[in-house]
């Protein structure tokens, strides 16, 4: 029995066999005058048995590192993001945007792949001399528990003394605080450790710093101690009990201001002195967000103590960074009692930092797939806060436009929250960036659908479960999975297992949402509804299908489109409200319900008057659309009727009932989102009728409804405002807003009074509304822009005890909003006049963070933007210019460089904007103005992209966008990297995102990716146990068989700030409230268009990197590898039915499914590729199977432009006659295919034998070129539809790569080739041999079959058949072939093996292919052929008549 199980714990071993942390305790002594940073770090490490451990460490110098005590060897590799002159040239060859994309993804996947691997290797072999027993006493206790097994492996006290080179990364210096923030493999750049999230451990920390300051980090304050030097120094002792990662230690050293919670004393809020008041007002309320999530989850705060920390803005790399039990926050979310706007924000930010330490610190993910479930609970537990804090309407509205969002967004395998495509092989940098919100977002929704699916207390006790479970001491690693959150919902939630197995395959490991298209009809004999569905997918095919293949699973491949469980469908009726779970979401896509009413309608009385009216035409045709309107909501019970109330799905639902039902809808129904839905469809509407206009003035002057969707009644209002309606709308706009805010004796405005908060943020929207109506000119009337200035001009703030800058603010951007016409530019000159007042007011007492400055920059940047062609920029220029001073409030410099961006791009263009953003880059010092102006210059390369723009970039833009990009400041700021990353893509057409960027192409990397090769050869030798991934071989979710990429990337949409809390409210069509979140456009986030070996490797140009022959000769297309790396390009050409379409300059080559025979495509560089089915004698079939050749064209090289031509790639079928198609687009050169230099462009169709056999053929593939053309015989195709046929063998999918060579064009144009490739037919001959035993070993199972053998039989009569009519064909071809005399005299096509002559040239265009030679051809000019000696190849000749009948010439 022991044999057995030794295999076993050797297949355990590895598991384990990599170090692993057990404890870590880090002394530092802290100078913030100089700048030093200087200390020791010891670590309890159970050590691997090859006795070497590897750690991360980045901008540190290692003084020394011992291990128990002794003095050992160790290695040190540290990045080097220093270029010698070589690098210089190391991108010459960039030369567009999609190579430098390319180059982009490769630097990019480079260096995340570079920081995965440990540089600070360690040598403990020395000390495997000792004992045990003192291996057990370095057990202390504070550090995590082990089984008794563990206990008895190798443990070392490894000590590293070091010093901080370079405070730039991970730890900053800012006048006189320090501070650590939380980016992603960052924690090494402060501390040695092992940077890996599967790492965690106990804490030790001791920071030594100047009298006067404090230093908060992670874990409870044991103790202080004050040392005797001169200045006397003092030293903070902190101890964290829970394990952690590194990545969670965060310390900040300032001279803080501590503010203890009066009501839990384990809080403190910490702050400058000079924002204490600020934070005094903040955090008021933050013990009952406390105390919510205590009771919710019904145990205590998981660690000791938990501090709230606020810096500067200019200090944060992002506006909230998390550590173990602490918080970093911003400044600028702080307010005093004056402010209104900042409130709702900032309180949700800080209770989603809160629930973050518990689910995402305190409870980890168990691996990178499951990182979306510690997200999502994060924000579901937010949303539990908003919901009971702030109020059901407010946390229902900002589901719902979130889902909205995702709806939107969720079309491509980047947003599939738990694949490996999309989370593992992203490094972490789906957590950056757009996508992140989108992910957050959909998280939350998902889990709040199984809420919905097992009821809140069910769901509840899941969570107390996952949470309670965590202080076990046997589980070292708080973590949890997808896979036990699921075992979870089954045995607490009690849903079943079928659905669940539906569920999670379906929401979250694949893209798309539910998209519904619904519309009725009431049947009056029945009392019934029809109800007709359509269901669809917000993701494409292609993505869905890309999700699918990268999840191996069978159980996630047999999900189809459609989703788990029904949807309700809820009718308003006379009667009452009727709920009909109804709708299965999966199925058929077209569905027909009925739904049986509840209500009857009563007698109506005034049917014989009507009957009565009708004799006069003129009362039914006075009015028909009220009428109907009508007639529709009387002859139904309904009143109106909605699909899904409740969200229980997270789904896009346009439903279509009658304009009455959707103004009831507003008017009766008491939901927010009822509300919002009826409002946005009424404004959408192509014809608008003043009931319409009435029902959303009504819904507007409402106060008890929600003030956020009476603002979005307001904004309808405006859109509907037009002459046609007789600006009903703008009038009712003004009418609310003087009702509520002038006085109605003198007609003027008001002194400001903002008691009613609901009102005031209505009132606050108006102006901006009103701004936004348009006459028929697409101008502001001139009503609109003299209230707008009206108001600003008497606004009066004189005993309101709020402060009005955001009230102002608000009037200053709805100036930016308007449109001067011949009217209104009159009063251009006064609201000029008053911005510049509040600009100089504002430079002399600074508003709340600048926002008046902030938005007088970005009016005056739209005025000018409208009025190019009348305002000179100069003087634009110079007016914002001061703006960007060093010493300016850091949200006004970032505004102002906007600004100028903005001007720069719409009078200059892309290229010269991104050189302006490169420079203001070098010059902004804040991390997060960094990433602001990323983010902002990677939207002008989305709005360049999304219009009709022209303008190039230049190379050296892109190259210095390169060089930005794997330079040291994007090193220092992983949130700067990877908008780099995104811009490089966006220009190039491609989605912003790291996921199906292809894995395998490494060649634009020369001296780096070598020497990190050589430092990655090193690591291996001696850690092989190093957490380093080995890049795939293959980039996910693509295949060449089944998959075409499609070949234009989804318009990307950027939200101006991106939070870290993920709950701004999104809107995703106008940025009404503040909240903007671009809507997404209709092209796909696909993944980069795969080419022939299946990985989208791009295609360099010519002579570029990747070309590993550029000299003449022939490059045969070796057999792949088992990973597919390695492949060299194919021939540009077709593969056995598929069309292998020739890349664009600097573009990736598309690899795309032939799919109709009849189409003829367009290309300058394309040749006309025709295949014949012919039939072979028996006599040369092994001659032809033995002398492989390539096709030969005489051409330039491959940037060289032959003139127009076409092409076209048919696999001709079996068919009694031929066929001949023609593009519309081609008509001219069809009908001129005789005249000089042109290209013949056709389609064959089918090609008859002059015989009766037509089952057994061979595909003969030739280029038709009227000038020159070579058409040789093809390898015989053991399965005409291999890739259907014989899918699961590895060696048919790449049999068109072995079968056929490269053909390589020569310096001086010829065509190259021919002769080196023929003496590889040996090699060819085996893989054939190979092909043949690997036939007749599948058919020996077959030889007791009946049929097979008759079978057998039949096919031995036809092959006798066969050579008996070619014996006779050999006989009677008696027709020589001839060649043309002058390319003027062209009627025919000449060819080595086929020739075309004109049979009645005096009639119809008809042309017989009268012989067939494969024999060898004469050399021809510019092109030579030569046959290895000792071959001999017979000639069949046979009869090939087709058709070809053209347009008639004019």
């Amino acid at each position: 029995m022991a044999k057995p199980r030794k295999p076993k714990n050797e297949d355990a071993k590895p598991d384990n066999s990599g170090p692993v942390v057990r404890h870590q305790k880090l002394c530092l002594s802290i100078d913030v005058d100089k700048r030093r940073i200087y200390g020791y770090s010891e670590l309890k490490i159970v050590v691997p048995e090859i006795g070497i451990v590897g750690l991360h460490a980045e901008n540190l110098g290692i003084e020394s590192v011992s291990v128990d005590g002794e003095q050992t060897e160790f290695e040190y590799y540290p990045q080097s993001n220093h270029k010698d002159a070589e690098s210089e040239r190391r991108w010459s060859w960039v030369t567009s945007p999609s190579s430098a994309a390319d180059a982009a993804g490769s630097t990019y996947i480079s260096a995340l792949e570079r920081e995965l691997v440990p540089n600070l290797l360690i040598n403990c072999c020395k000390a495997f001399k000792a004992g045990s027993d003192p291996q057990e006493q370095l057990l202390g206790d504070n550090e995590v528990q082990q089984s008794s097994g563990e206990a008895k492996q190798n443990v070392r006290l490894v000590r590293v003394d070091y010093w901080v080179e370079k405070a730039e990364a991970g730890i900053y210096f800012h006048d006189a605080i320090l501070h650590t923030d939380n980016q992603i493999r960052r924690a090494r750049c402060w501390f040695p450790c092992i940077d890996d999230n599967s790492q965690s451990c106990c804490y030790d920390l001791e920071f030594t710093v100047a009298q006067n300051l404090v230093a908060v980090s992670t874990g409870n304050l044991l103790y202080q101690v004050l040392s005797k030097d001169d200045p006397p120094r003092k030293t903070y002792v902190y101890r964290l009990d829970v394990p952690v990662s590194a990545r969670w230690i965060s310390l900040v050293v300032a001279p803080f201001e501590i503010l203890p919670d009066q009501q839990f004393g384990l809080i403190s809020h910490m702050c400058l002195p000079i924002n204490l008041s600020k934070l005094r007002n903040t955090v008021e309320f933050f013990h009952s967000a406390f105390s919510c999530y205590k009771d919710y989850l019904a145990i205590e705060f998981p660690f000791g103590s938990y501090k709230q920390v606020f810096i500067e803005p200019e200090m944060a790399v992002s506006s909230l960074s998390s550590g173990a039990s602490m918080s970093v926050f911003s400044s600028q979310v702080l307010f005093d009692e004056k402010i209104i706007d900042q409130t709702i924000d900032t309180r949700i930010k800080l209770a989603f930092a809160l629930a973050r330490q518990w689910f995402g610190v305190y409870i980890t993910p168990e691996a990178p797939n499951d990182e979306w479930l510690l997200d999502g609970l994060a924000g579901f537990l937010t949303d539990f806060f908003i919901k009971k804090h702030l109020g059901n309407n407010e946390a229902r509205y900002r589901r719902y436009k979130a889902n909205c969002a995702v709806c939107k967004a969720d079309d491509s395998g980047a947003t599939a929250l738990s694949s490996a495509a999309s989370c593992k092989d992203l490094y972490g940098t789906q957590c950056i960036g757009i996508y992140s919100k989108i992910r957050s977002w959909k998280s939350v929704a998902i889990l709040q659908m199984l809420e919905k699916q097992m009821g809140p207390e069910s769901f509840r006790k899941i969570l107390q479960a996952i949470v309670n479970r965590a202080p076990d001491k046997i589980r070292s690693l708080r973590s949890l999975s997808t896979k036990e959150f699921r075992h979870f919902a089954n045995k607490v939630g009690n849903l079943e297992r079928p659905f669940l197995k539906e569920f999670f395959p379906r929401w979250v490991e694949l893209c798309g949402c539910p998209l519904l298209r619904m519309g009725f009809s009431y049947n009056k004999r029945k009392n019934m509804v029809e109800l007709a569905v359509l269901r669809g997918c917000t993701g494409g095919s292609d993505s869905i299908a890309s999700a699918v293949n990268a999840n191996p699973e069978p159980e996630k491949r047999d999900i189809d489109n459609g989703w788990p469980g029904m949807m309700s469908i809820r009718a308003h009726e006379l009667d009452g409200t009727f709920d009909h779970p109804v709708l299965p979401m999966a199925g058929e896509t077209w569905q027909l319900l009925e739904i049986q009413c509840h209500s009857k309608l009563a007698a109506r009385r005034f049917q014989k008057p009507k009957k009565s009216s009708k004799l006069d035409g003129a009362d039914d045709n006075g009015d028909a659309t009220p009428a109907l309107d009508m007639r529709s909501s009387m002859e139904s019970p309904l009143l109106w009727m909605r699909a899904d109330p409740e969200i229980e799905y997270l789904a896009e639902i346009h439903f279509n009932q009658p304009v009455q039902m959707w103004i009831n809808q507003l008017e009766k129904d008491k939901d927010v989102v009822a509300q919002a839905q009826a409002i946005a469809t009424l404004e959408s509407l192509p014809q608008l009728s003043f009931s319409v206009v009435n029902a959303l003035n009504n819904f507007l002057i409402d106060s008890k409804a929600f003030w956020r969707v009476r603002i979005e009644a307001a904004f309808a209002l405006a859109n509907t405002a037009s002459e046609d309606t007789d600006w009903a709308g703008l009038l009712h706009l003004v009418k609310f807003y003087k009702s509520r805010r002038f006085d109605a004796n003198i007609g003027l405005p008001k002194p400001n009074d903002f008691h009613d908060i609901s009102e005031y943020f209505v009132l606050e929207a108006i102006p901006h509304a009103i701004a936004m109506v348009r006459a028929a000119d697409k101008k502001s009337p001139r009503e609109a822009v003299e209230f707008v200035l009206q108001l600003l001009k008497y606004n009066d703030n004189n005993g309101n005890p709020y402060s009005d800058v955001f009230w102002l603010a608000a009037l200053i951007e709805s100036v930016g909003e308007l449109e001067f016409g011949q009217q209104s530019i009159l009063l251009l000159s006064s609201l000029l006049k008053r911005i510049d007042r509040l600009l100089q007011f504002d430079r002399l007492m600074p508003s709340y963070n600048g926002i008046l400055s902030v938005s007088c920059i970005r009016a005056l940047t739209q005025i000018a933007l409208k009025l190019l062609g009348f305002v000179p920029m100069d003087r634009v220029f110079e007016l914002v210019k001061p703006f960007r001073d060093i010493k300016a409030v850091w949200q006004v410099r970032v505004e102002a460089s906007r600004a100028l961006l903005d001007l720069e791009f719409h009078c200059k263009g892309i290229d010269a904007a991104l050189q302006l953003f490169i420079k203001y880059l070098d010059e902004e010092t804040s991390f997060r103005g960094q990433v602001k102006l990323a983010v902002h210059a990677m939207r002008l390369c989305q709005i360049r992209g999304g219009s009709d723009l022209t303008d190039n970039i230049r190379s050296e833009t892109l190259v210095a966008l390169l060089r930005l990009l794997e330079g040291q400041m994007a090193f220092n700021n992983i949130f700067l990297r990877h908008h780099l990353f995104c811009i490089l893509q966006i220009l190039a057409g491609r989605p912003p995102t790291l996921y199906g960027v292809p894995r395998d192409h490494k060649p634009f990397h020369l001296g780096d990716a070598e020497s990190f090769q050589e430092q990655k050869n090193i690591f291996a030798a001696f850690i092989p146990e190093s957490k380093y991934v080995e890049p795939p071989s293959e980039a996910p979710n693509l295949s060449h068989d089944d998959l075409t990429a499609p070949e234009t990337s989804r318009d990307v949409f950027a939200a101006p700030e991106m939070f870290t809390d993920g709950f701004s409210i999104p809107d995703p069509e106008t940025s009404r409230d503040g909240f903007a979140l671009p809507a997404a456009s209709k092209d796909d986030l696909g993944a980069p268009e795969p080419t022939t070996d299946g990985f989208g490797a791009p295609e360099p140009p010519g002579g570029g990197l990747g070309d590993p022959e550029p000299s003449g000769g022939s490059l045969v297309a070796k057999e792949p590898s088992i990973g597919g790396v390695g492949a060299p390009e194919p021939p540009i050409g077709s593969f056995d039915g598929l069309t292998v379409s020739e890349p664009i300059k600097d573009s990736l080559a598309v690899l795309e499914p032939f799919k109709d025979a009849d189409t003829v495509s367009n290309s300058h560089k394309r040749k006309l590729t025709v295949k014949i089915r012919v039939k072979s004698s028996a006599t040369t079939s092994r001659a032809e199977g033995d002398n492989q050749t390539v096709e030969r064209s005489q051409g330039g090289h491959l940037e060289t432009d032959r003139g127009a031509s076409s092409s076209v790639s048919v696999d001709a079928p079996h068919k009694n006659f031929a066929e001949v198609s023609l593009s519309n687009q081609n008509l001219e050169e069809v009908n001129s295919w005789h005249d000089l230099g042109s290209r013949m462009t056709a389609s064959i169709g089918s090609a008859k034998l002059a015989s009766d056999v037509d089952d057994i053929g061979k595909e003969l593939q030739c280029t038709a070129d009227s000038s020159k053309v070579s058409a040789l015989p093809q390898p015989e195709d053991p399965s005409p539809s291999f890739i259907q046929d014989n899918r699961d063998a590895e060696v048919q999918k790449y049999a068109s790569l072995q079968e056929l060579s490269v053909p390589r064009n020569d310096i001086n144009g010829g065509s190259s080739g021919m002769a080196d490739s023929l003496p590889r037919g040996k090699e060819k001959e085996k893989k054939k041999d190979k092909e043949k035993k690997r036939k007749r070993d599948g058919h020996k199972g077959h030889r007791d079959n009946p049929e097979y053998l008759e079978r057998k039989r039949l096919k031995k009569e036809k092959k006798q058949k066969e050579k008996e009519i070619a014996k006779l064909l050999n006989e009677s071809a008696k027709v020589p072939s001839t060649e043309l005399p002058s390319k003027t005299e062209v009627h025919g096509v000449k060819s080595a093996t086929v020739q075309l002559r004109p049979v009645e040239p005096s009639g119809s265009n008809k042309l017989a292919i009268t012989g067939v030679e494969t024999a060898r051809p004469a050399p021809s000019e510019g092109a030579t052929s030569a046959t290895p000696s000792g071959t001999t190849s017979a000639t069949p000749k046979f009869r090939i008549k087709t058709k070809i009948r053209t347009l008639n010439n004019p």
